[in-house]
């Protein structure tokens, strides 16, 4: 006689990385459509890259990427944007910001990124009569919540949003998203504004955010994807990956001659390698 122990409680649900992603990409243009119509602070970077893709490739969402454009910007990185906006058919737009008049930030404390993102919301803001009244969406993810960057603050105070965030997506997400969708932008280094080269303390100004922003070309010339030059006065203090460690010293001579012209008297290379936020107070 068969024994009944009971109902059979049911066989799990396994969801494949594949089914995963096609559901977060539909849970991002569900919550794109719901808001519409967005701007989205384009930087060109792998978060803000695939928020504004995300958005231009989806039916009934009316979106217009805006770069914001300052000192702080590398060259490289704004030409970037122009072509991802040209190869995407993105709705596109520039804006200047004016942090560099605000003597709160220039002076660089450890609120340096909230008066810079307060310069982005007052530029938003002026655009509105262009535009139109939208939500500006930033592409903060998860991971992001875990540094010290008061930006985020100034943001949500400023009215923006954080799809990524709300929809609990982190960086490896981001990029899983991108590679899926064949976004160029699925690998790219991440890269902060010029200004997080300098020490909290040091004032920040256009001549010395023109010194880090060479340095770090003449660096991707020698064949380093991605570096940080931290500007320490007199030194430049080089952040790479440990595996290019032997392409800066194969190319000192000419690292050490560009960087003397720049206008730095020593070159110092950093052993403990690149690190995201290094100038960053440690955390409690």
């Amino acid at each position: 006689m068969a024994c009944n122990n009971g109902p059979v409680a049911p066989a799990a649900v396994v969801v494949s990385p594949l089914m995963r992603l096609v559901g977060q990409i539909a849970q991002l243009r569900a919550w794109l459509r719901a808001e519409s119509p967005v701007a989205i602070a384009f930087s060109g970077g792998a978060d803000s890259a695939l928020l504004a893709y995300v958005a231009a490739s989806t039916d009934g969402v009316d979106a217009v990427s805006i770069t914001a454009v300052s000192p702080s910007l590398a060259t490289q990185e704004f030409d970037d944007c122009a072509a991802l906006a040209d190869e995407w058919n993105l709705k596109w737009l520039t804006v200047e910001t004016d942090e560099m008049l605000d003597a709160a930030y220039r002076q660089n404390d450890l609120d340096r990124c909230f008066h810079c993102k307060s310069a982005l919301m007052r530029a938003f803001d002026g655009l509105r009569d262009h535009i139109g009244t939208r939500t500006l969406l930033l592409g903060v993810n998860t991971d992001d919540l875990n540094d010290h960057r008061p930006g985020q603050e100034a943001a949500l105070l400023g009215g923006a949003r954080f799809p990524f965030v709300e929809l609990a997506m982190s960086k490896a997400d981001v990029r899983e998203i991108s590679r899926y969708l064949g976004l160029r932008t699925w690998d790219k280094p991440a890269a902060p504004c010029l200004a997080s080269r300098v020490p909290y303390g040091t004032e920040v100004t256009v001549e010395l955010l023109g010194r880090v922003e060479r340095a770090e070309s003449c660096l991707r010339a020698c064949g380093i994807r991605t570096s940080r030059v931290r500007h320490h006065g007199e030194v430049a203090r080089i952040e790479v990956q440990p595996d290019d460690f032997d392409r800066v010293i194969s190319h000192r001579e000419r690292i050490e001659s560009e960087f003397r012209s720049i206008g730095f008297r020593y070159v110092a290379l950093d052993l403990g390698g690149l690190r995201s936020g290094s100038l960053n107070p440690p955390k409690v």
